[in-house]
Formats: structure tokens, C-alpha cells, sequence
């Protein structure tokens, strides 16, 4: 073992990680302990709940399964049928998939078992692999409420329950679930929960499942990595496919994943960049779970250059060596543009995040900063060709939409100048003919008519009038 191999496993020794796991770290590429690690380890070997607030990339997965599968392995392995001693709960199922690795991973040569539970796939299969009980359960909360139901798993004896992504799970919908399945797991459990955001709901979600918590914090919320290089283009929505590809043109952005508000609009743009030229893959919320995972082994493997994605893959994506994230659209919700762009700058590596944005996105561009806590710098080398010569806008500026010319419509009276004028009868409303000034003319001029004299051209006519009663015409009066 070389010395910077035995700096790297003392490291870990001195967290309170040993054995066969310490050698697992080191096989899996782990290098010197991140921040994250070096304060949740100890204290959840000390058996403390933790409350972790971290950026997506920070390492916090080998934060909580080092410390759980060191307890697993001191147990030995024998467990109860449909039973799980550690359940890590995830929102997305590329991120149970990114755990199971990570856990597969440090437990090698361990004898630990583990299973995955999510939708998209088959569920007679989970049942099977649940049937003689496993130590490490990662699963999403839809499928795991569904076989809760069946009674196809059974919680009692889960004594280490770990909240990963918390803030996204609130955000899908999941926390009601979270909730009841929490009240499934042993009374005495070890609780962990992670969140990159720490909004009042999932502050009050820790307080209800979490006792007196460690809180580890190794950065700012909705901080970024400072490795990542981020950009605004400014792009109107009709031209961004042109802008995209004219971007994905340069060599430098080797591996790039495009973010999709939408999942039509991630088919969308995953067409039109092939018949752009350039081959693209796809996962979003349609997908098969096997058609995402498909997807992300092309990708991983490089096979395919460009990953559409919608936000179901900001978070679970661990792919070393993305050179670039852009954002097609900017999300509704702000927080996720963090975790968007956390897919590139992961350990310590470079990279660059591009966002698109229409003067229609203007309020979600100043969320954005607001969260992040910075402006972000207007890319002008990237600007639409329809717009070569438009001046960029400050960041965060006006909600006002440009005018065609790229010119802010603070400045619409200038435009004006430069328009014909119409007179009030070339106009609608009050001079435009029939309108009410038109009336009222008419009603002076038959108003300054001999009595009874008729206006010129106009001819005789008599007025039928309809009976009310019976349903007979009434006479014609005389003239």
C-alpha cells in the first residue's frame, strides 16, 4: 500500500471506520474524508440523528452508509423474513439506483444484502428479493406505500431510517407518505435526513421524526459549487434550438446534460437535436424505468453525448466527467436550478452551466439569483442570430418583454416615433368607422332634416312587424 493510500484509509480510520469496510473505501476510489463525512460519521456511530444540510455532489451518500453498513456488519447476518434493518427513503428512482451502487459498492466483501423498490420495473421481483429479509432497503415512497399495504414488507425491525433529498420529496408530493411510513419502522430507530434546502415544512418534518439532531451544515443553502463556471444566454423560445445546437457545435462540451421543464418539451428538443445532427437520449416521468436506465448507461458509458432530461433527473445523476448542464428552460421551482447544474463540478472537478432564458422567464432568472445568492453574467458570445446586435439586459431587470428589435419596452416610445401615425379615423375605437363618434355625426345629421324628408338615396320602406299574439302578422301602418 503506498503512503497516500495509507493517508487516505487512516483518514477514514480516524472517523471511527474500520475493517473490511475501511479496505472498501479505499477499492471504491474513495479518497481523504469530504466535510460532510467528517461530521455526520462519528456522530451517527455514536448513535445520534443527523440533520444534514448539504449541496447535491457533497458526498453525502458515503456519509450515511458508511456509518450503517459498519453497525450492519457488527450484527451478523441473520434477519427476518420480509424485514429491513436500514431503509434509505429517495424521491427519484435514478437516485435509489445511485445509492444501491454506493452501497453495493463500500459493502463488497461484506456479506450485505441489499434491495431496491420502485416503480417502473417489476414488482413481483422486489417481493421476491424482500421475501427472505434484507439489511439495506432503498426505496421511493410510492411503491414501498404499495407493498406496506400488501403487507409484502414489514418495518418493525428497521432500526436506521435515512431522509434523502428531503426538500425534493416535499416537493413531488411525498411527505404525507414519509410520514406514515416513518411510523412503520422500530420506536428506537436512528434517524438521518439530508436536504440541500431547508424549507419550513421540512424544518418541521426533522422536528417531528428526528431526536435531538446533530445538524451538519458544510456550506450556505443553495449554495453552488464554486467549480462550476454558470452563464445566462439570452434567447427568445423560437430561437433556442438554433442557439442549443449552434452551442453543442464546440467540441469543449464533451458530455452535456439539457434540462426540460417539461416532459414534451425534453421529446421535443431530444427530436430536434437529431435532426440537428448530434444523438441525444431521454429519461423523464413517461419513461419506462428500463428506458431510463437505458438512457443513463448510454450516457454514462459515452456511447451517447447529450442527456434531455427533465427536473425527475436533477437529483440521482452521478456521472463522472459532465463538462456542461444547460438549462433549456428554467424550472418552476428555484431550488432545482441548484441541483441542476450540481450534476456537473461533482469532487472537485470542473464545469460549466448554460441557462436559456426568454424574457417570459424573467421572474424564475431573479428566484434563481435570489437563491443563489449571486447575478449571473450574461454570455453575449452566445446569443441568438436573430439578435446580433441586442444590447444584453442587467440580470434580474424588469419583467418587461423585449420588443422584436431586442430592445426593452421601456423604450416603446421610441419605437412608436419610428411608426407611421394614423389619424383617429384610420384607428379603432372612437374613430374608427361605426364606432361612436360615427353614431353620434349620424344622429346630428338626421336631427338638422326637414320633418319627414327621407336621406338622400335612401328608399321607401315599410317595417313588418310580428303579432304577439297568435303568431299573425300585424298590419303595416300607414306612412
Amino acid at each position: 500500500m503506498t503512503n497516500e493510500n495509507t493517508e487516505i484509509t487512516k483518514g477514514f480510520a480516524e472517523l471511527g471506520i474500520s475493517g473490511q469496510l475501511l479496505k472498501a473505501t479505499l477499492g471504491a476510489g474513495y479518497d481523504q474524508p469530504k466535510p460532510i463525512q467528517e461530521q455526520a460519521i462519528p456522530a451517527q456511530l455514536e448513535g445520534r440523528d443527523i440533520l444534514g444540510v448539504a449541496q447535491t455532489g457533497s458526498g453525502k451518500t458515503a456519509a450515511f452508509a458508511l456509518p450503517i453498513l459498519s453497525k450492519i456488519i457488527a450484527l451478523g447476518t441473520k434477519r427476518r423474513p420480509k424485514t429491513a434493518r436500514a431503509l434509505i427513503l429517495v424521491p427519484t428512482r435514478e437516485l435509489a439506483v445511485q445509492i444501491d451502487e454506493t452501497f453495493r459498492s463500500l459493502a463488497k466483501g461484506a456479506h450485505v444484502s441489499t434491495a431496491l423498490v420502485l416503480g417502473g420495473v417489476s414488482r413481483f421481483s422486489q417481493v421476491k428479493k424482500l421475501q427472505p429479509g434484507v439489511d439495506v432497503l432503498i426505496a421511493t415512497p410510492g411503491r414501498l406505500m404499495d407493498l406496506l399495504k400488501a403487507r409484502d414488507v414489514n418495518l418493525a425491525d428497521t432500526t436506521w431510517l435515512v431522509l434523502d433529498e428531503a426538500d425534493r420529496m416535499l416537493d413531488m408530493g411525498f411527505i404525507n407518505d414519509v410520514r406514515r411510513i416513518a411510523k412503520e419502522t422500530h420506536a428506537a430507530r436512528q434517524t438521518a435526513l439530508f436536504s440541500a434546502t431547508m424549507p419550513p415544512e421540512i424544518e418541521q418534518l426533522a422536528q417531528s421524526l428526528l431526536r435531538a439532531p446533530v445538524r451538519v451544515e458544510v456550506a450556505p443553502q443553495g449554495t453552488t459549487a464554486a467549480e462550476i463556471v454558470q452563464s445566462v444566454v439570452l434567447a427568445r423560445t423560437k430561437q433556442k434550438r438554433q442557439v442549443l445546437s449552434r452551442m453543442l457545435a464546440d467540441p469543449a462540451m464533451s458530455s452535456v446534460i439539457v434540462f426540460s421543464r417539461t416532459k414534451h418539451g425534453a421529446d421535443r428538443i431530444t427530436r430536434d437535436l437529431e435532426r440537428d445532427g448530434f444523438k441525444a437520449a431521454v429519461i423523464h416521468g413517461n419513461k419506462s424505468q428500463n428506458a431510463r436506465q437505458t438512457a443513463l448507461n448510454g450516457f454514462k458509458a459515452g456511447s451517447v453525448r447529450i442527456l434531455v432530461a427533465t427536473d425527475i433527473a436533477a437529483r440521482g445523476i452521478d456521472v463522472p466527467g459532465i463538462s456542461h448542464v444547460v438549462n433549456f428552460d428554467l424550472p418552476d421551482e428555484a431550488e432545482s436550478y441548484v441541483h441542476r447544474i450540481g450534476r456537473t463540478g461533482r469532487n472537485g472537478a470542473s464545469g460549466s452551466a448554460i441557462t436559456m432564458v426568454d424574457p417570459s422567464e424573467n421572474s424564475k432568472l431573479r428566484a434563481v439569483e435570489r437563491i443563489i445568492r449571486m447575478k449571473l453574467p450574461v454570455a453575449a458570445d452566445h446569443l441568438g442570430e436573430a439578435d446580433p446586435q441586442r444590447e444584453a439586459r442587467p440580470v434580474g431587470s424588469t419583467d418587461r418583454a423585449y420588443d422584436e428589435n431586442g430592445a426593452d419596452a421601456r423604450h416603446g416610445r421610441e419605437r412608436d416615433a419610428r411608426k407611421p401615425q394614423r389619424n383617429r379615423s384610420q384607428r379603432g375605437g372612437a374613430g374608427k368607422p361605426g364606432g361612436k363618434s360615427d353614431r353620434a355625426a349620424g344622429e346630428r345629421a338626421q336631427n338638422a332634416r326637414p320633418a319627414g324628408a327621407k336621406p338622400e338615396g335612401e328608399r321607401p320602406f315599410k317595417r313588418k312587424r310580428r303579432s304577439f299574439s297568435g303568431g299573425k302578422r300585424a298590419p303595416a301602418r300607414a306612412a
